[in-house]
């Protein structure tokens, strides 16, 4: 579905983490929310059973349901869900529903357990070792979800697809419009062979040459490129441009456009040199105002992180908010 394609607003490379969960003898909840696929290793036990790279409870001798309390790593607007049940074949759960709340600050398990919750899935039928994809209608904005299932089983990943909406009053005055983190997304590109240009959006340092965007090699005379909309319409200050990683298949030079509202294009950085394996920072032109960005590299490779760090229109913010 077209949603999967959206920043998993639960993923713990976000933040994102478990609250609470009513039982995880088996397997730990905190497994749902890893970035990495799950794995499996058959016929691999420890002292409780076969060792699950997922969220598994205990077979029920009683009546009711398991559930598990998951925060945001960023706060936003859920467009669908994605109970994946990878290896849980003779004990996934039948059934599962989602709920979701909107906190201000850092609620525990008891101011979570009395929140007003609303049902974003109602109790839905599961496959087992499936993607059990999902859409959700409701657009209001989110902080934490929980995870209902009927009665009991595994799940190996919780992935919840939406847009970011994160709260103005928490940002600092300059930061980095271009964080996924934060809203910021890819809208456009002209290769991605190799990988997700998203990806250099991502927090963090890149962890090897596979979590960035990297194109194909190019026969022609053309160049690679990528169009970023920022979180928020931003004057721009300065840019990192990381190849970490990239040795043998770094781009050999980059520039990058700032692109208005009125589809204005201002010059932000010219064609400048890139090395292997580095972390660049340059200072960018002075610009008004913009909502997107364009890299471009030549004439192809392999890019780790992109980061603008600006100032952004607080209006927009609030707006996006509600407020």
């Amino acid at each position: 579905m077209e949603f999967s394609a959206l920043p998993d607003l639960a993923s713990r490379a976000f933040g994102g983490g478990v609250v609470h969960s009513s039982d995880e003898f088996f397997a730990a909840a905190d497994h749902l929310l890893l970035p990495d696929p799950p794995g499996h290793a058959p016929r691999t036990f420890d002292h409780r059973g076969q060792v699950y790279d997922g969220w598994e409870t205990r077979r029920r001798r009683v009546p009711g349901h398991d559930f598990v309390v998951v925060r945001l790593g960023a706060p936003g607007i859920v467009h669908g869900v994605d109970i994946d049940t990878a290896f849980f074949t003779g004990n996934y759960p039948p059934f599962a529903s989602v709920e979701a709340v909107e906190l201000p600050g850092h609620p525990g398990p008891d101011e979570l357990a009395a929140a007003d919750w609303v049902e974003i899935l109602p109790r839905s039928p599961l496959k087992g070792d499936s993607h059990n994809l999902y859409p959700v209608a409701d657009r209001r904005r989110f902080t934490h979800v929980r995870l209902t299932i009927f009665p009991d089983g595994g799940v190996a990943r919780l992935r919840v697809h939406g847009e970011v909406v994160p709260d103005p009053e928490l940002l600092p005055k300059v930061f980095d419009v271009a964080a996924a983190e934060y809203g910021a997304t890819v809208v456009d590109c002209s290769d991605m062979f190799y990988g997700h240009p998203q990806r250099m959006l991502m927090p963090g340092l890149a962890r090897d040459m596979g979590d960035g965007w990297e194109t194909s090699r190019r026969r022609d005379d053309a160049n690679d490129w990528v169009l970023v909309r920022l979180a928020a319409p931003a004057v721009l200050r300065f840019a990192d441009l990381d190849t970490s990683h990239f040795k043998g298949n770094a781009p050999g030079w980059a520039a990058l456009t700032g692109i208005d509202a009125g589809e204005r294009a201002f010059e932000l950085l010219p064609r400048t040199a890139l090395r292997p394996d580095t972390p660049h920072r340059f200072r960018l032109a002075k610009s008004p105002e913009v909502t997107h960005v364009r890299l471009d590299i030549f004439p192809d490779g392999g890019m780790a992180r992109l980061r603008l760090l600006g100032r952004a229109d607080r209006g927009f913010l609030r707006k996006r908010l509600g407020r």
